[in-house]
């Protein structure tokens, strides 16, 4: 796999909890932060396509909304695996 090495610089107790939140799950830092970064990624497309739906239309109604936010809520067997 190709890989792009890039240098990156945080405040200095973010960067201690990121360090500390890879351990933690039990990975190098550079896998938890692509993670991190893919993540990112996702929810900033995610935000993009629903701003883009609902200028065409219409907003998004408080029960639809609702009903996503728990389809969306991960379930007890994601939360788990997200710590193990």
């Amino acid at each position: 796999m190709k890989v792009d090495k890039i240098s990156i610089s945080f405040e200095s107790g973010l960067g201690d909890a990121v360090r500390a939140a890879a351990r933690q799950r039990g990975t190098g830092l550079s896998g938890w932060l692509a993670e991190a970064a893919a993540a990112k990624l996702r929810s900033e497309a995610l935000w993009n396509y629903l701003e883009t739906w609902e200028a065409e239309h219409g907003p998004l109604e408080p029960d639809e909304l609702e009903k996503a936010a728990r389809e969306l809520r991960p379930s007890d067997s994601d939360r788990s695996r997200a710590v193990s």
